[in-house]
């Protein structure tokens, strides 16, 4: 991963929006005093958000002045998160994870596929569609490789299905996130492996199908009532301190 900078052309100037500033006063206001720095990352993922997707050497000069900061603190906050971008961004911008895990399930082919169809590492295309950047592991790794689009993972790639993605994408449709493989979230490739004997599911009454484990729709809802292996055992009653068999 290339060092972090600032961008070279910054605009004038940065305020919070009246909305945004009561949000952030907010914020602050979560934290003891003494402790209102606490508040950096919240207030520069505001102040992105509120500049079109980066943040601009103004915004984080902005933060840094409501908290009481040191510039230099926060611009160490900013350059340190990837999540923070210090230049301007695509409307779709392009997570990519190229660490060892996604690295050794092909993600060089991945990047190949983003300059082909983007341009250069943190370049934006002309019409203002996409930008992307190599970022640290995403967390995925069960699924790798593995690309951050905006706030959604798309995982399980190649590079056609990489390509179909941002195509889809720039013509107006909206892909299905997570993998792109037959496959349940992060569960196993080709369905389960394990506890698939159905005399463990007999008499749940839970399963769909009798004998069946739990599919996602069957999970217990927020709010609903435990069932009899989720309900927590009771405790023993204590014993007075003159019974003759307390020890």
């Amino acid at each position: 991963m290339s060092v972090r900078r600032l961008a070279e052309k910054q605009p004038p100037s940065f305020a919070f929006t009246s909305q945004n500033l009561e949000w952030a006063k907010a914020q602050i206001a979560k934290y003891p005093p003494g402790r209102q720095q606490s508040a950096v990352i919240p207030l520069l993922w505001r102040a992105q958000q509120q500049a079109g997707g980066w943040l601009p050497q103004k915004a984080i000069e902005a933060v840094a002045e409501m908290l009481g900061m040191a510039r230099i603190r926060v611009l160490e906050v900013a350059t340190f998160y990837t999540m923070f971008n210090l230049s301007p961004v695509g409307r779709f911008h392009v997570q990519f994870c190229g660490t060892t895990p996604c690295m050794l399930r092909g993600a060089d082919q991945l990047k190949k596929v983003l300059h082909h169809k983007i341009g250069h590492e943190n370049d934006v295309t002309t019409d203002g569609t996409f930008s992307w950047t190599e970022v640290e592991c995403l967390g995925a790794c069960v699924n790798a490789p593995m690309v951050q689009i905006n706030a959604d993972y798309y995982e399980d790639l190649t590079p056609e299905t990489l390509t179909r993605i941002l195509d889809d994408l720039a013509a107006g449709k909206t892909p299905q996130p997570g993998p792109q493989i037959d496959r349940q979230l992060s569960a196993p490739v080709g369905g389960e492996t394990t506890l698939t004997d159905p005399s463990l599911y007999a008499g749940n009454g839970k399963s769909k199908q009798a004998g069946g484990p739990l599919s996602d729709s069957d999970a217990k809802k927020p709010g609903a009532t435990a069932n009899v292996h989720e309900a927590p055992l009771p405790k023993p009653p204590i014993a007075d301190a003159t019974d003759p068999r307390r020890g």
